[in-house]
Order: structure tokens, then C-alpha cells, then sequence
């Protein structure tokens, strides 16, 4: 009698998603990895200015920054939604709360984010002009509210330094959770995107400034952040270089693959180095102070966050 055999073959390489590489996020998540960082920068920014009680010194950073806080975290998030494939999935992260994933707890601090940035935001919309001469001053809920804020002011810097550290380094946690992706599998991604949006958030307050004395001061304060950020970057690949072959093969992305241009010349030149040395010279007086300097700083960080998701989704161990 003529036996028949079956083989059964089993593959996983089938999704074109999947197979060559793990290339499932566009540009939704960079752009949300940068508004939470630049968010987290701005919250820092502003409650230092209170807790230092700068606030005469530094008006853009007192009264205009708080009250981007919280629109631009929902721009991040809206684009973090246009990414998600099943939208009303989201609320099953406040049906339950798990220490040990960096999107279960990531998502309660975006919410108390909310909470804690909404209120400080509202109080600095209520000593504006505008607020003032309109008619919401007579509603009592919102006069309630803005006289809350105001009496807290000192305890919700409090709360926002501490979220807005937690936020800026989760925006790395997230991406260096994913054990399987060498190019983000380091300990060093929490601080390098907790330092870069902190460098972001002051960017901007520079950028919006008009009082020089204020300007003046955020310059030398990013002057510390481009140096720390340009360190923890050098560190970073160097722990790639020496974590095997997976990481050689990572790292070699931005060390003669395809993102060496993007990554060396937009992100560490123009991003860092180029906004270093304008910020050098406008200290001694070799130039007066540009808006060139901050543009460049916001563009380094937006380049950064794109390099680090796309870049990561080429990289696997044994890939």
C-alpha cells in the first residue's frame, strides 16, 4: 500500500507588515513621541519659573507656556489615535492599571497630565487681557475654579515637575520596553528624550519670548540641555556598539546605513551643534540673539523622534 505523507508548514512571515521588518508605525508616532516630550519640557519650564518665583523675569514662560500645555498634548494624542486600529480599544487602559507596562501607567500620567497642566493653563488664561474683558469672569464655577488654581499655584508646579519629568522620560520608556528592538532596547532612551524635550520646551519659550532678559536666560539654560543631550547621545551608540551583533547591526543604521545622512547631518549637526555654537555666540555678544537658534532645536527633536521609531522597526535580535 502507498503511504501518503502530509508535511504541514507553519509560517509567521506571511503579513507584509511583519516580513522583512516590524515597519507597522508612520509618522503618527514620532509626532506623538515629540509633542509629549516638548509638553513635558514646557511643564518643567513653567514650574520652575513658579517654584523659583521667576515670574517677573520670565512672563512667556510664566503666562504663555502653561496655556499650551495641555492643547498641544491633545494634538499628540489625536495623532497617536489616527495610529491605533481599533480606537475604543484606548479605554481599556483606565480599566486596569499595571506597574510593570510602560503603556499602562504611561496613560494614567497623560490623564493626571490633563488634569494638573488644564488647571495651571486655565489659571494663566485668567490674568489675561482677554479673559478679563470677557464674560466668563461672571460665571461663578469658572471664578471658583480660577481662584482654586490661583491659591494652588505653588502645589500644582509641584505636581506638574514631577509629571512633566515622568512624561518626558516615558516618551523613552515606551520604545525602550521592546526588549526585541536593539536600536531602542537601552536604558539611556528615558533620558535622552526626557533632556531632549526639556530642550524642546525651552526652544519654544525662547521662540515666543519678547522680553530679552527672559531670552537671554533660556539660551544659557538649553546651552546646558545641547550638551547633555549631544553626551547621552554619544553613550547611547557606544552601548550599541558593544551589546553583540544585534546591537553592531543596529547602531549601523545610523553608522554607514541608511539613516547616517538624516541622523548625522538634521538631527546631531543642525539640530545640535548648529543651535550650540549660534546660542555660544549670542552669549558673547559676537551676534545678537536669533530665533534661528530655537527653530533649529524644535527641528533636531522632531528629526530625532523620527529616526528613533522608523530606524527601531529595521532593527531586531537575529534580524
Amino acid at each position: 500500500m502507498q503511504q501518503l505523507e502530509v508535511v504541514e508548514f507553519t509560517t509567521t512571515r506571511a503579513n507584509h507588515l511583519v516580513d522583512p521588518g516590524l515597519q507597522i508605525w508612520g509618522w503618527e508616532v514620532p509626532v506623538y513621541l515629540f509633542l509629549g516630550g516638548l509638553v513635558a519640557g514646557l511643564l518643567i519650564l513653567h514650574s520652575l519659573v513658579v517654584l523659583l518665583r521667576k515670574e517677573q523675569d520670565m512672563p512667556a514662560s510664566y503666562g504663555i507656556v502653561p496655556m499650551l500645555a495641555v492643547p498641544l498634548l491633545g494634538l499628540g494624542l489625536g495623532a497617536l489615535f489616527l495610529d491605533l486600529e481599533y480606537k475604543l480599544h484606548v479605554l481599556q487602559f483606565y480599566t486596569a492599571f499595571r506597574l510593570g507596562s510602560p503603556m499602562s501607567w504611561g496613560s494614567w500620567v497623560l490623564l493626571l497630565v490633563f488634569f494638573t497642566g488644564g488647571l495651571s493653563g486655565f489659571s494663566a488664561l485668567t490674568r489675561t487681557s482677554w479673559y478679563r474683558g470677557s464674560v466668563l469672569p461672571k460665571a461663578r464655577r469658572l471664578q471658583r475654579l480660577a481662584d482654586f488654581a490661583g491659591r494652588r499655584r505653588r502645589g500644582l508646579a509641584k505636581l506638574n515637575l514631577a509629571l512633566g519629568m515622568v512624561l518626558g522620560i516615558y516618551t523613552g520608556v515606551l520604545l525602550s520596553s521592546f526588549a526585541a528592538r536593539p536600536f531602542w532596547n537601552s536604558a539611556l532612551l528615558g533620558p535622552l528624550c526626557l533632556v531632549s524635550g526639556a530642550s524642546a520646551g525651552i526652544a519654544l519659550a525662547a521662540l515666543l519670548s519678547r522680553a530679552p532678559e527672559e531670552r537671554h536666560l533660556l539660551v544659557r539654560l538649553d546651552l546646558v540641555l545641547l550638551l547633555v543631550e549631544a553626551v547621552i547621545v554619544v553613550l547611547w551608540l557606544l552601548g550599541m556598539s558593544n551589546a553583540g551583533d544585534a546591537g553592531r547591526d543596529a547602531v549601523a543604521l545610523v553608522l554607514g546605513g541608511s539613516y547616517t545622512a538624516v541622523f548625522w547631518l538634521l538631527f546631531f549637526t543642525v539640530g545640535l551643534i548648529v543651535p550650540f555654537f549660534l546660542e555660544i555666540m549670542s552669549l558673547r555678544r559676537r551676534w545678537s540673539e536669533t530665533l534661528v537658534a530655537p527653530a533649529l532645536v524644535l527641528l533636531g527633536g522632531v528629526v530625532l523622534r523620527f529616526v528613533l521609531v522608523d530606524a527601531g522597526q529595521l532593527s531586531a535580535v537575529g534580524g
